[in-house]
């Protein structure tokens, strides 16, 4: 009897458990709620990939990681009420049908180094005039480089001074220079004021805010890089060997809380002493030592160590990992230095991103697979690293050593979109688009120095070039009786009328 019992119990456990387990599969098991299909899929995608972050689509990374959902909402409407903005719908292209002329507002009060720096640029360009009336481009002279409410640049009003402006009219054909924007603890992107249908030139650009084909990035550059002219790059006394000193180095900041911490505080992971260098100091702010971590000491100790110059000088790559801001002077730094940058900086739209291609002179990490990078860098070869170091000096040489071939850039880049365009292959290689009139001939195979990169063989014909320092009032002048018989020539290519003013 007893044993009959037993085996009674057992028979009805065994069934209990069998219709639980069929329930559990039909996904009819409280807690359970997924079907078998769902749970599978759930499980792997927990499983690690081990695609590199540079077979990935870049569309991932396009968002800044560290700012919460609610601080990008607010900084993008904030920052755009106009954020279709383009240039066939908020900019008036009739302006500029004949010529490309930028004006630059009067000063009235006092402005920052820097953005002194930006208006005598352009006033001393050849895209400047003085009457408005022949002006395509109109530049404040309400200065907005520093947007952070904290600094004693910060010029409070901006939006009433802005409206006030004669020609403004919506902020249509205006440009905006901004180099710092937002402050803490967000370090956003408002500017704190709207800037309507206007062009705005910023640095710490996101990939979210920025307009393609309308608004453009800029680097961040300081109060000492010069006005023009500017050091050449250090590549012509520094090429050999390829592989230097370091792989790897960084010197910079480590920020202990806040936005861009994360990144930064990450970073002792790959230091090795040997040949990855990455140093950071605590020793930064007000009240770090408050708020310092058990790291801080040894790090700052670390930090003293090493010479930033010569670690910059003696690196194969040079680590340009994010601040409170996208943007870093690390950068620039880099580039000069023919240390080929290794950017850490999610959702950074990059700087004149719409001409240059930065494949060809960075790579371009995440910060979120920071372990993967010392591996990465070890995987390229010498020829890619000549060719990496290469670029740089030219886009250092080009676009970036002097605060005037910045602004240059920037205006050439709005109008290669009105007026004929300079291709992307002129834009990247010497001598760079800031050195081709296209006016001048459409094709490559026109300028000698394409021709060996091109692969074809230079023109026997040549360009004269006529000095006219009076204006041409008839057909019968003596200087269009020299242009016509030197276009009778057979050894002429063609002959181009500018108007020297």
């Amino acid at each position: 009897m007893q044993a009959r019992t037993r085996y009674s119990v057992v028979l009805v456990s065994s069934v209990v458990l069998f219709l639980v387990y069929r329930q559990w599969l039909q996904g009819s098991v409280p807690g359970h709620g997924q079907n078998l299909n769902e749970n599978i899929k759930l499980q792997y995608d927990h499983l690690h990939t081990y695609v590199t972050w540079t077979e990935r689509d870049s569309s991932e990374y396009e968002y800044d990681l560290h700012a919460s959902p609610k601080q990008r909402r607010q900084s993008r409407t904030n920052l755009y009420k106009n954020r279709k903005c383009r240039m066939d719908t908020c900019f008036d292209q009739a302006k500029c049908s004949d010529t490309f002329k930028v004006y630059v507002y009067p000063v009235h009060g006092k402005i920052s180094e820097s953005y002194s720096k930006i208006l005598t640029s352009i006033r001393n360009s050849r895209y400047f005039t003085s009457n408005p009336d022949e002006a395509c481009v109109f530049v404040p002279s309400i200065d907005t480089l520093d947007r952070d409410i904290l600094s004693h640049e910060y010029v409070t009003d901006a939006q009433s001074k802005l409206t006030k402006l004669p020609y403004w009219n919506g902020g249509r054909n205006h440009l905006i220079f901004n180099l710092y924007s937002g402050t803490w603890p967000e370090y956003s992107e408002d500017l704190g004021f709207d800037i309507e249908q206007a062009i705005l030139a910023k640095a710490s650009f996101t990939k979210q805010s920025f307009r393609p084909g309308f608004d453009i990035s800029l680097p961040l550059f300081g109060k000492s890089h010069p006005q023009k002219g500017g050091p050449r790059g250090d590549l012509q006394t520094n090429n050999f060997p390829v592989i230097r000193k370091f792989l790897l180095a960084f010197k910079g900041k480590r920020y202990l809380s806040g936005i861009g911490s994360d990144t930064r505080n990450a970073l002792y992971h790959l230091h090795n002493g040997y040949d990855i260098i990455l140093l950071t100091t605590c020793r930064h702010g007000k009240d770090w030592q408050k708020i310092k971590d058990v790291r801080c000491d040894r790090d700052n100790a670390e930090y003293e160590k090493h010479d930033y110059q010569i670690l910059l000088h003696n690196s194969t790559f040079c680590l340009v990992p994010r601040g409170r801001r996208l943007g870093s002077f690390r950068f620039l730094e880099s580039l000069q230095a023919a240390c080929i940058p290794v950017i850490l900086s999610n959702g950074w739209e990059l700087p004149f991103s719409e001409v240059i291609d930065w494949k060809k002179t960075s790579i371009e990490g995440d910060e979120r697979l920071l372990l993967q990078i010392p591996s990465i860098l070890r995987s390229v070869s010498d020829e890619q690293i000549l060719s990496l170091r290469q670029q740089t000096q030219f886009l250092w040489d080009a676009y970036f050593s002097s605060v005037e071939k910045i602004v240059t850039t920037t205006l050439q880049i709005i109008q290669d979109r009105l007026q004929n365009p300079r291709s992307a292959f002129m834009w990247n290689h010497p001598p760079g688009a800031l050195a081709v009139f296209t006016d001048f001939a459409g094709s490559h195979s026109a300028f000698p120095f394409y021709t060996s990169v091109l692969g074809e063989e230079a023109c026997e014909k040549f360009t004269a070039v006529i000095s006219v320092s009076s204006p041409i009032l008839s057909q019968s002048a003596p200087v269009m009786k020299l242009i016509k018989s030197v276009s009778k020539s057979a050894y002429a290519a063609q002959v181009s009328r500018y108007h020297i003013l």
